[in-house]
């Protein structure tokens, strides 16, 4: 039997929200039976005409609908722009509308993640933005439990509604070894859960 695909998508412009996804995508394929499949999302442009390329020039491939219609789990990332995600994100949940007019995402597993500059720069208004599209579609939810040490001693990043990243001004996108910790947790938990209700 194939492993279970875990689709860790995010979008970062710095490498905050994708140095999280990378810990979450580890912590997924550390649970046998599951594997990490790490995708991107576009920008997008103000400008009518303006068109990216196919494959980005670095990182990860652009997710697409079907990619996400037939991953058992979702971990969804986006920095946090004003509280909320980057427009980009929001761009691209809109335009899952044929997946929920299917009932293609009812009963999965899902998690969400973020990154800020500041300490109080809106993570767990952005994570519960995110959360919201996502139980529309009827996913299920998971965050991070306390039964995780590192929520309890975090100085920087983590959060129970997902992991997260504090860059600070100096946009230093090195995870702490807490947010490195939990975001690594995060990606497991999602996992399993998807092995269990597989089986």
């Amino acid at each position: 039997m194939a492993d279970l695909p875990i689709l860790v998508v995010y979008y970062s412009l710095s490498g905050s929200t994708r140095n999280l996804a990378l810990a979450l995508a580890r912590g997924a394929d550390s649970v046998e039976g599951c594997e990490a499949l790490l995708r991107t999302i576009p920008k997008v442009s103000a400008v009518c005409e303006a068109t990216a390329a196919e494959i980005p020039d670095e990182g990860a491939p652009y997710v697409t609908l079907d990619e996400v219609q037939n991953c058992a789990a979702l971990a969804l990332g986006s920095p946090t722009r004003f509280g909320n995600c980057a427009a980009p994100v929001k761009y691209f949940l809109d335009s899952t509308s044929s997946l929920w007019l299917a009932g293609s995402l009812i009963g999965k597993p899902a998690c969400v993640f973020t990154s800020t500059t500041s300490l109080h720069g809106g993570q767990e208004s952005t994570l519960l933005s995110m959360m919201t599209p996502l139980l529309h579609h009827g996913m299920l939810l998971c965050g991070i439990p306390f039964s995780e040490p590192q929520l309890n001693g975090t100085h920087s990043g983590g959060t129970p509604y997902g992991a997260s990243h504090v860059a600070g001004h100096n946009n230093n996108t090195q995870l702490s070894a807490e947010e490195e910790a939990l975001a690594f947790a995060q990606g497991k938990r999602l996992a399993e859960l998807a092995l269990r209700l597989k089986r």
